[in-house]
C-alpha cells in the first residue's frame, strides 16, 4: 500500500510512478495507493488526520500489511501511523536503504549500506521490551534499577556503528591507494553519473565491452566498477560506473557511499548521462547537479550524454527552463550527434547505448575534452625550486625527470585542474614560474 503525498508543485504523476518503481524494486507487491495533498505537515501523521483515516480504511479493505510513504517521516510520525493503521510503516529513506541492502555486492558496499541503515535506525528504537526493564542487578554491589532494553539496544547499536566505521575507513584507504596508483600511471579518469535508470551501466558496457549488471530498474548498479577505456585520441583513460542518483537521496546514504561517489569527485571528466526521452530531463539533471555539489564534485568538468534517443517521439518536449543544448522542440527523429559550446569543445553527445548508436562520437568527444583538460609538456625547474618539484611528484604528475647544471627537467603529464591549485600553494618565483608554464602549455 502506497501513500503518495504531494504539495501541488512539480510533477506529482512522475513522482508517484517513480515511487511505485522503487516499491517494486524492493520486492513489494503494490495493492493500491492513496494520494494526499500536504500543504503544512501534520506533526502527528505528516498527512492530515482525515487522510490517515482514509488510508486506514484502504489498508483494511486491501488486507495490506506494509505501508510505504513517499516522504521522510520523523520517528514519532512513523510510530503514530503504525499504531493508527495497524501495519508496518516505512518512509522513502528506509525504502531506498532497503533496496541498497539488497543490491550491494561488494564487501565495501555491504558495510556502507549497513552503516547507513543503523544510523537511520538509531532514532527509531522504541521501548519494545518493557518486561525486560531491569536486565541487571541481583547480588551485592549490583543492585539498582539496572539497564533497560532500550538502553542496551542503543549501546550495542552505537558499538556496531563504530566497528563498521573503522572497517569502512580501512577499505577507503585501500581504494584511495588504488586511485593514487591510477594517477601515477597518468591515466585520466572519467566517471559516469546520472539519475538512476538513465542507462549508465548499459552505456558503460557498450563503450568498454564490459559485463556490468544492467537492467530496467532503479539502482541496478551500486558498487563502483572501473574499466580501461581505449580508442580515444587523447590516449587510454579509466572509466568508472557509479551509483545512480534520485530525488531526496538519504543524507546518511550519501555520506556512507563516499567510496562510490569519490570516483566522481576525483574524476577529470564527468559523463552526465540523462534519459533524452524523459519529459523531465532538465529537472532530473538539476537533481544530479545538486547531489554532485553536495559531495564536492560540482566543479568537475561535465560532458552531457543524452541517452535513449531511439525512444524519442515527436511529442516529447525539450524540457523546462534553459536547455543545455540549443533550444527548440525535439525533432521527430534524432540522429547521433555532438553539440559544441562557444569555444568549440564538445558540450553534449546524443546517442543510444542500447542500440550502439553514437558510441564513436562519444569516444571522440571524450578524447577532445581530455586532450584539453590535461597538460603534457616539459617543465624546467631551477635548483632552488625543490618545494615545487616535491609537490609535483607527490601529486603523481611527474612521468620522468633528469637533472643537469641548469636544474631539473620534468616530463609532466597531469590534469590541468590538478595543477592549477598548486600555483596558489607555492609562493614567489615558483608560483610565477608555474603560472607562466601553465599559460604556455
Amino acid at each position: 500500500m502506497l501513500v503518495l503525498p504531494y504539495t501541488g508543485k512539480g510533477a506529482a504523476v512522475r513522482r508517484a510512478q517513480e515511487f511505485t518503481e522503487l516499491a517494486e524494486s524492493a520486492g513489494a507487491e503494490v495493492l493500491g495507493s492513496v494520494h494526499a495533498r500536504v500543504e503544512a505537515p501534520n506533526p502527528k501523521f505528516y498527512i492530515g488526520t482525515g487522510k490517515a483515516d482514509e488510508v486506514q480504511a484502504r489498508v483494511r479493505e486491501l488486507g495490506a500489511d506494509l505501508v510505504l510513504v513517499d516522504h521522510a517521516l520523523t520517528p514519532v510520525q512513523e510510530r503514530n501511523l503504525e499504531k493508527h493503521l495497524s501495519a508496518r510503516v516505512i518512509d522513502r529513506a528506509a525504502l531506498i536503504l532497503d533496496i541498497f541492502a539488497q543490491r550491494a555486492q561488494s564487501h565495501e558496499g555491504k558495510l556502507e549500506v549497513e552503516l547507513a541503515q543503523l544510523k537511520h535506525m538509531a532514532t527509531r528504537l522504541v521501548r519494545g521490551w518493557t518486561h525486560l526493564e531491569r536486565q541487571r542487578g541481583g547480588s551485592i554491589g549490583l543492585r539498582g534499577p539496572g539497564e533497560t532494553q532500550l538502553e542496551t539496544d542503543r549501546r550495542l547499536l552505537q558499538k556496531r556503528v563504530e566497528q563498521l566505521q573503522k572497517r569502512i575507513d580501512k577499505v577507503g584507504v585501500q581504494r584511495g591507494q588504488q586511485r593514487r596508483a591510477r594517477l601515477r600511471n597518468t591515466l585520466p579518469r572519467v566517471a559516469l553519473v546520472g539519475y538512476t535508470n538513465a542507462g549508465k551501466s548499459t552505456l558503460f558496457n557498450a563503450i568498454t565491452r564490459g559485463s556490468v549488471y544492467a537492467a530496467d530498474q532503479l539502482f541496478a548498479t551500486l558498487d563502483p566498477t572501473v574499466r580501461r577505456l581505449d580508442g580515444l585520441e587523447s590516449g587510454p583513460a579509466v572509466l568508472a560506473d557509479t551509483v545512480g542518483f534520485i530525488r531526496e537521496l538519504p543524507h546518511d546514504l550519501v555520506a556512507a557511499f563516499r567510496a562510490t561517489l569519490s570516483e566522481a569527485r576525483d574524476a577529470d571528466l564527468l559523463l552526465h548521462v540523462t534519459d533524452a526521452a524523459d519529459a523531465e530531463r532538465d529537472v532530473l539533471t538539476a537533481v544530479v547537479d545538486g547531489v554532485l555539489d553536495e559531495i564536492g564534485a560540482g566543479d568537475v568538468p561535465q560532458l552531457l550524454v543524452f541517452n535513449k534517443i531511439d525512444l524519442l517521439a515527436a511529442d516529447v518536449p525539450a524540457g523546462e527552463g534553459e536547455a543545455p543544448v540549443p533550444p527548440g522542440p525535439v525533432p521527430r527523429t534524432v540522429e547521433p550527434r555532438i553539440d559544441r559550446d562557444a569555444q568549440g569543445l564538445p558540450a553534449a553527445v546524443w546517442l543510444s547505448a542500447a542500440r550502439g548508436e553514437g558510441l564513436d562520437l562519444l569516444r571522440q568527444a571524450i578524447g577532445e575534452r581530455l586532450a584539453g583538460a590535461r597538460v603534457h609538456a616539459e617543465l624546467r625547474l631551477p635548483p632552488h625550486a625543490g618545494r615545487l618539484r616535491a609537490r609535483l611528484i607527490e601529486l603523481g604528475a611527474v612521468k620522468t625527470e633528469r637533472y643537469d647544471e641548469a636544474g631539473w627537467w620534468l616530463d609532466i603529464d597531469a590534469p590541468r585542474n590538478l595543477l592549477l591549485p598548486l600555483a596558489g600553494d607555492v609562493r614567489g618565483d615558483e608560483a610565477r614560474l608555474l603560472r607562466a608554464w601553465l599559460d604556455a602549455a
